[in-house]
């Protein structure tokens, strides 16, 4: 049985990682805005408010769930260039998905935003040096997390999310006008 909860599996990394490794993380993390326009485009509003799980969150909360945990992602890099191993905030992602931006606004916002907000953050990683990837931030649930790290848990956040809703459009047998093609 297809595991609904991670459908392209829990994230596998290394902390010895190749220049390779992070440039196909960093191209994972520009396409994402794409692939996650791609995979929503042409779903009605029924289909928007559907589940990807039992008792998981419909494709809507999915959508701006991104766009909210890839600003948290965004801005902890900032802090990790800018203070000494900053105690970054956890943020309650079950509460904001509950929240009216996030179970009832048009998905547009967070597709807009998160185009805007990738390509800023894609000019910061590309920019970042050897010594910077190995800056860390220290998360209340995981500890300490260097940026190299963090780079490939943003790049599978946004594939393993774009997989719930590709994999309940196949389950379900929706008409999707694009398929998204994960090469990496």
């Amino acid at each position: 049985m297809e595991d609904l909860r991670y459908p392209i599996g829990k994230p596998k990394l290394d902390d010895n990682l190749a220049k390779e490794q992070l440039d196909l993380w960093i191209n994972q993390i520009e396409k994402t805005p794409l692939r996650l326009q791609q995979a929503v485009k042409g779903l009605s509003e029924a289909q928007l408010n559907t589940a990807y799980r039992p008792e998981g969150w419909t494709v809507r909360q999915v959508v701006h769930h991104v766009a909210d945990a890839h600003i948290n992602g965004f801005i902890r890099f900032k802090w990790t260039l800018t203070e000494n191993e900053p105690h970054i905030k956890a943020y309650d992602q079950q509460g904001f998905a509950q929240l009216h931006d996030s179970s009832s606004a048009p998905i547009d916002l967070s597709l807009d935003l998160l185009t805007a907000l990738h390509k800023k953050w894609v000019v910061l990683l590309r920019s970042l040096q050897p010594s910077d990837l190995e800056e860390q931030f220290i998360h209340p649930d995981s500890g300490v997390v260097k940026l190299k790290t963090a780079i490939g848990i943003y790049a599978w956040h946004g594939r393993h999310h774009i997989a719930h809703i590709t994999s309940l459009i196949d389950r379900r047998g929706w008409k999707n006008n694009e398929k998204v093609i994960d090469r990496g």
